[in-house]
């Protein structure tokens, strides 16, 4: 037992990649939580009856990777307006049920593949779908949250409280009492903000961002609580209904 393991608990929380390196070996199952917006669109897209191939770096070889499997390729770039789909959720409302979508995420599809590779099952949580993750994975035993953040522009890691209050979320409705105190802690905030409605994480650094640059559709979207009905699970390569 190494002494960042959190071994002895059944839900566990730690951020980032190197949540996967560290403590995934030791988990059954892992929710890669990326409010702002991975997840947010990976769970409205699969409401919709569609399927997520999540990829990991934003660039050409995406389309690429879309050609040479026969798959739509999202927009590199968050859109404003104009057909297609791209990292904003609200692009991703009108998606169709049988439609599949490659989504160019670094950060949350990096950690899914990450963690899919050490052999366990993985889910996107987010606030849509808080409730259905946590259901989802109430039958295995080792649970690791694993907030993704976000990055500072020396792409370091820059820890970001909606990731940290949805984490919250899912461990509070997991309803599990052997926690560890990194994950009490983070389900003590998701209470916290709870009592006001998640209204306080409007003004968090990523939602300013994300208002700044003309998204706050996708502010809402991403703080809208159980509004998704199913939990997403990464099945191989995609994230289908889990």
């Amino acid at each position: 037992m190494t002494w960042f393991s959190q071994k002895g608990f059944e839900v566990r929380l730690e951020w980032g990649l190197p949540a996967v390196e560290f403590l995934a070996g030791e988990a059954d199952c892992a929710v890669v939580v990326d409010v702002m917006s991975f997840s947010t669109c990976v769970s409205l897209a699969v409401d919709n009856g569609a399927r997520i191939y999540p990829y990991p770096w934003k660039d050409a070889s995406a389309q690429a990777y879309g050609l040479k499997i026969g798959v739509n390729t999202a927009s590199v770039d968050r859109r404003f307006s104009g057909e297609g789909y791209s990292l904003s959720p609200a692009s991703i409302r009108a998606i169709r049920a049988g439609e599949s979508l490659i989504l160019p995420s670094p950060n949350g599809s990096a950690i899914s593949f990450r963690a899919r590779d050490k052999g366990i099952a993985v889910f996107s949580g987010c606030f849509r779908n808080l409730s259905a993750t946590a259901e989802a994975c109430g039958n295995y035993q080792r649970i690791l949250l694993i907030p993704c953040g976000e990055r500072w522009p020396d792409g370091s890691l820059r820890p970001s409280v909606e990731d940290y209050v949805a984490a919250g979320g899912i461990i509070t409705a997991l309803g599990r009492e052997n926690t560890s105190p990194e994950a009490q802690a983070a389900a003590a905030a998701y209470q916290h903000y709870r009592k006001q409605g998640l209204a306080l994480l409007q003004e968090c650094a990523s939602a300013v961002e994300l208002r700044q640059r003309g998204f706050a559709a996708d502010v809402a979207l991403c703080l809208e609580e159980n509004a998704g009905v199913h939990a997403c699970r990464l099945h191989g390569d995609v994230y289908t209904a889990g």
